[in-house]
């Protein structure tokens, strides 16, 4: 069953049958006028925020765990950003806060709020009293964004090949290993979670939090799905993908510089 979703100026379709279960929030008394973080009543958003009109949508068996109260908002986002990645958000598309919520059973509310913040990263932009339309992106900006991390990331890794004991790197030998399995599940979002897990690990060994969380919003861009691309990756470009960090670690160990450049930019380049 599929239902569409109307705006002031005609009618718009906004397909969830796609979208995972990642989520599921209780029910409860007054949940619609009801911050769920904070059970005090919410403030309203700004018409340019809304997304008001849930006409139905066609309806997703859960696959995953009540979450608590206390942390409805952030995993809230976390579910998006997986559907965003996984290719389930679709660019191009829109989507309102009150119709997601439905869907995973919350207020409109913590998923306006987790929109908003999607908004501020680049991900969705705002469609006035409509909800929220996922960016359309395309392989220039791709390349851009490989080209960044590149400037930012090899460099700091080939100081931390010449200063890090070998022993620090064998720690993140399990990380590299998750990235594989991840890329074997054949899931682009759960290999991007894998993924991004190692690299913020690497560069976590600079002590620099700055350049960690700057790296992490580039590296979390980069894994945006492009418009007409393949809606799911091969499993086999997720391994090639994964099987490069463990080269690259054991470079690192063995303070192979030269193979750590060209394992980095490679992989920058070649990311899945």
């Amino acid at each position: 069953m599929k239902q569409g979703v109307q705006d002031s100026g005609g009618t718009g379709t906004e397909d969830l049958r796609g979208l995972r279960a990642d989520v599921r929030v209780p029910r409860q008394p007054g949940s619609r006028d009801v911050d769920r973080e904070r059970g005090t009543p919410a403030a309203p958003a700004s018409p340019a925020a809304r997304g008001e009109h849930t006409h139905g949508e066609p309806s997703v068996p859960d696959s995953r765990p009540a979450v608590q109260r206390s942390s409805v908002r952030g995993q809230i986002l976390d579910a998006l950003r997986h559907a965003l990645v996984g290719g389930d958000l679709k660019p191009g598309e829109v989507y309102s806060a009150p119709a997601l919520g439905e869907r995973f059973g919350v207020s409109a509310t913590p998923v306006r709020e987790a929109m908003q913040q999607l908004t501020i990263e680049g991900a969705v932009e705002v469609v006035p009293n409509r909800g929220f339309r996922v960016v359309v992106r395309g392989a220039r900006e791709l390349a851009e964004l490989a080209e960044v991390r590149a400037l930012i990331e090899v460099p700091v890794m080939l100081r931390l090949a010449r200063t890090v004991p070998v022993e620090r790197w064998a720690e993140l030998r399990p990380l590299a290993e998750g990235t594989v399995r991840a890329a074997s599940s054949g899931c682009r979002a759960t290999y991007a979670e894998s993924d991004r897990a190692f690299h913020r690990a690497v560069l976590a060994l600079s002590g620099n939090e700055q350049l960690v969380q700057i790296a992490e919003d580039l590296h979390r861009r980069a894994q945006w799905p492009l418009v007409g691309g393949p809606a799911r990756p091969a499993r086999a470009d997720l391994l090639a993908d994964a099987a490069e960090h463990k080269a690259l670690l054991d470079a690192l160990i063995a303070r192979d510089l030269p193979v750590v450049r060209s394992l980095v930019g490679e992989h920058f380049t070649g990311a899945a």
